[in-house]
């Protein structure tokens, strides 16, 4: 019986289609093998902790300690008080933790702190999406440089602010207190943080631009706003936009990415604009501002550390680090008056005492009523409006007491258990502006209170914000008394969680003091 060719043919083909439906079905079968493997690698990597890494919650696939940070949260409403739970639960003063793909690292007590502070190994700052955005991408300013130049800028600046914080600067912070009178005589009640952020802003910018910015310009740029919102919307760390970057495709608004934006822009369009105007009436030997100085030593000494780019990011660095933190440090300080109208008196008595109507304070004026500034620095570590340190990352693999940070690590320093230690303060709850003093009524060294930090990367605008802090308060307590609009229901001490900690919106009545 011979085979037709015909269906030979077919059956050849037939086998044919088999084997191939064979292969495939094994190439497709390694495949998803493949992908079982790796996906489990992956699965493996991400609840994997590094050898000796600080203890904290065990790590979730792809989502790390991000449930247990983010239960801490609901119970504190803070972050420096979500880690301090979590440091406390799992028995450490450093806290590990990885949230989203990112490791990072709260260190809860002094001692280490200080040793963070103090060590090189820890110079460096985060590389993460949200930091690299706040920074527009890869800049350096001062405050994400490293190495020869970051002394260079930070030389710069700091020789540059200890000259202009002299009798200059107070004639300044007097000058805008002045401007500032005539609001609040015209003003039955006011919301005192809005005026404060204008004063401030314009004692900044007399040193940063010299000149100020009036009131109407002030009210229309969305710089202010946007900069309010900035520090609400984010925490040391990043918030979800760090951890999860991806999710500025799908919710930019509320992941905070569209503010970022917009912050961005609008800050480059108002400090390109005036770098733009000091280049154009820039002469040889120019010093009247620090952007002219920067320029003049831009163009006379031809040191490539010192470039266009960086003066942007370096104006831009001053004005993040000197503007919101010290506004609304004196936005606590005020709050805290109306609410101690015992303290507010003693104050005043003492103003009385030492200084005549219309005296033209300096900041060296505070050596005569040590009281004030024990007042200042109460305040700072009652409501301090950052609790948190940071953000540094580690320079290289290293080693805190006894663990071992990775490379890349973020840390964050929690002062806030510091700031509230029963073993330094005895009574931390209490607002008690003495235990700042000496018995002879002095200024008492308190090496634990360092609200500007210590070590080479110290807040170098720390003199700025003291003169300020000093001159604005016993200036306005000398002509005004700070009262509340509603004495039967005084606003509320509870601070705004946030990247800084802010008081919460309030109003308040300046009355004119009469002897």
């Amino acid at each position: 019986m011979t085979t037709h060719p015909a269906n030979l043919t077919k059956f050849i083909n037939l086998e044919r289609l088999k084997l191939f439906s064979i292969k495939t079905l094994i190439q497709q079968s390694i495949m998803l093998v493949l992908i079982s493997i790796f996906l489990i690698c992956l699965w493996l990597l991400s609840i994997s902790k590094p050898k000796c890494f600080p203890p904290g919650p065990p790590w979730k696939p792809f989502v790390g300690s991000r449930p247990d940070f983010q239960r801490a949260m609901e119970k504190t409403g803070y972050q420096h008080a979500a880690f301090s739970l979590l440091a406390s639960e799992w028995k450490t003063n450093v806290l590990g933790l990885k949230l989203g793909n990112e490791m990072v690292v709260s260190v809860e007590d002094f001692p280490t702190i200080e040793m963070v502070l103090n060590s090189r190994d820890y110079d460096q700052r985060p590389t993460n999406f949200f930091f690299k955005l706040r920074n527009f991408g890869t800049s350096k300013g001062i405050t994400c440089a490293h190495g020869e130049l970051w002394s260079n800028q930070r030389k710069f600046l700091s020789r540059y602010l200890n000259v202009i914080t002299t009798k200059e600067l107070d004639l300044n912070i007097n000058r805008e207190v002045q401007n500032l009178f005539q609001e609040l005589e015209s003003s039955k009640s006011v919301n005192i943080m809005d005026l404060l952020r204008y004063t401030v802003f314009n004692i900044l910018w007399s040193i940063v631009a010299g000149k100020r910015v009036c009131s109407k310009v002030f009210e229309k740029n969305q710089l202010m706003g946007i900069m309010a919102r900035r520090t609400k919307a984010f925490d040391m760390a990043g918030g979800i936009l760090s951890q999860y970057p991806w999710l500025r495709f799908f919710i930019p608004e509320r992941s905070g990415y569209s503010l970022i934006k917009n912050l961005n822009r609008e800050m480059k369009a108002f400090l390109v604009e005036t770098i733009d105007d000091h280049r154009r009436t820039w002469v040889k030997g120019s010093e009247s501002d620090f952007i002219h100085s920067y320029i003049s030593k831009m163009k006379e000494e031809h040191d490539e550390h010192f470039t266009d780019e960086q003066l942007f990011f370096v104006c831009l660095d001053l004005f993040i680090g000197g503007f919101s933190t010290t506004a609304l440090t004196l936005g606590f300080i005020f709050l805290t008056m109306v609410r101690h109208q015992d303290v507010q008196s003693k104050i005043q008595k003492m103003l009385d005492q030492h200084f005549e109507d219309g005296h033209q304070w300096e900041y060296q004026d505070r050596y005569k009523v040590p009281y004030v500034e024990a007042v200042i620095k109460e305040i700072q570590r009652h409501k301090s409006i950052s609790p948190i340190f940071g953000p540094r990352a580690t320079a290289r693999d290293t080693q805190l007491n006894g663990y071992t940070i990775p490379k890349g690590t973020t840390v964050l320093l929690n002062m806030q258990p510091t700031w509230m230690s029963e073993e330094i303060w005895g009574d931390p709850e209490e607002f008690r502006p003495e235990r700042f003093l000496d018995e002879r009524g002095q200024m008492a060294n308190g090496s634990k209170f360092v609200p500007f930090g210590i070590g080479r990367r110290k807040c170098p605008a720390d003199s700025f914000a003291q003169r300020s802090l000093f001159v604005i308060v016993t200036k306005l307590l000398k002509q005004y008394r700070v009262l509340p609009v509603d004495e039967d229901n005084p606003p509320s001490m509870k601070p705004i969680p946030g990247m800084l900690l802010s008081p919460t919106q309030y109003l308040c009545r300046f009355e004119r003091r009469t002897k």
